[in-house]
């Protein structure tokens, strides 16, 4: 699944800043776990949870049965 998104010719944002954005809300708002965010950005699991605070996101707002379902994705 994917989808298309026109952003302004002068944004200075990287690829890979766009998806963490993307990833990172997501997963602040309980939508998708922590492996389905590295999944979308290409990254490790323990990568995204190590950059999540440089996107203004907690890491460990998890709940138990959320840990269950990423170890069981990792």
């Amino acid at each position: 699944m994917g989808f298309h998104v026109e952003l302004p010719a002068d944004l200075t944002a990287t690829d890979f800043d766009l998806k963490m954005m993307f990833a990172s809300k997501l997963f602040e708002e309980g939508i998708i776990t922590s492996g389905q965010g590295a999944q979308i950005v290409g990254i490790s699991r323990r990568s995204f949870i190590e950059l999540l605070g440089q996107y203004g996101v907690d890491a460990f707002q998890t709940e138990e049965d959320d840990l269950l379902e990423d170890i069981a994705n990792a």
